[in-house]
């Protein structure tokens, strides 16, 4: 989504209402066995999961519900990124990237030149 003066660029109003509330408190479960990931995120109005490996593509959907292949690698040993590319159509080029610093995991997606961070922090 991009903000413009009158709001969001392309977005329904009430789509973008929900999805507000949705994402204001989302839940993200993580779980490692070696360099398998299974990442779960819920909010009151949608579930994703995926489940990975280091290096072997996958299939995945983008943020706005796209299909695309993606490459998840290691960056450093605390942040993997990953690069989706599109199946179908075009649009802009898509990723993601997540690293653990601390009790903080730090989601970063891009489009384009448009990047979005978004920091968790870990209930104890």
């Amino acid at each position: 989504m991009l903000q413009t003066s009158n709001g969001w660029a392309g977005v329904n109003p009430m789509l973008r209402k929900v999805a507000v509330a949705a994402a204001s408190k989302p839940h993200v479960e993580i779980k490692q066995n070696g360099e398998q990931f299974y990442i779960k995120t819920s909010t009151t109005v949608r579930t994703t999961e995926i489940n990975f490996h280091i290096g072997e593509e996958f299939n995945e959907e983008t943020v706005d519900g796209r299909k695309c292949k993606s490459l998840a690698t290691w960056e450093t040993e605390n942040k993997i990124y990953c690069k989706q590319t599109l199946l179908s159509g075009n649009g802009p080029k898509t990723f993601w990237s997540r690293e653990l610093k601390g009790d903080e995991l730090i989601l970063i997606f891009g489009a384009d030149d448009v990047v979005c961070t978004r920091i968790y922090g870990r209930v104890q």
